[in-house]
């Protein structure tokens, strides 16, 4: 079953985790000093805080997959998308390893699809240098956000 996924970068941290944790209803699943994560079934989302120096804002949308099987599934829906898809393949980001691709819609959000394959100890590293560009509030972290896009599949 797929997810829907929001990360959003906030200026504080401790400040944004009680204002989720009250909305939401519950305490995040993850927290590190610099990011937190709910994962959430009603409504079914993964929904991410991060605070960067780049500051606040929505940094990018996405979907979560739950098997290769379903990864396949909407890789091919973003191949059938009429825009370039840039496919980053396996990486670490936001704690977590996974594999992921990335595509613009038409008005330049960034859309991340991804598959989790296991935790990670440090918030990134990877080939996550060369996601695609995105309108976003800020500049995105350098392993969850939107770069140029510079292979078209």
């Amino acid at each position: 079953m797929k997810r829907l996924h929001v990360h959003v970068g906030v200026t504080d941290l401790d400040q944004s985790i009680r204002f989720y944790s009250g909305l939401f209803a519950s305490e995040p699943t993850m927290r590190k000093d610099d990011y937190a994560k709910w994962m959430l079934d009603d409504p079914r989302v993964n929904f991410a805080i991060s605070t960067r120096q780049d500051g606040a804002g929505v940094r990018h949308l996405g979907i979560q997959v739950e098997t290769p099987g379903e990864l396949a599934e909407v890789y091919e829906r973003l191949k059938a998308a009429d825009a370039p898809v840039f496919e980053e393949g396996k990486t670490t980001c936001c704690y977590a390893r996974s594999e992921k691709s990335w595509i613009n819609d038409p008005q330049g959000v960034a859309w991340e699809t991804f598959l989790t394959t296991g935790e990670a100890t440090t918030y990134g590293g990877g080939a996550e240098t060369a996601a695609p560009e995105s309108h976003a509030a800020t500049k995105p972290a350098p392993c969850c956000g939107p770069r140029e896009l510079e292979t078209i599949v």
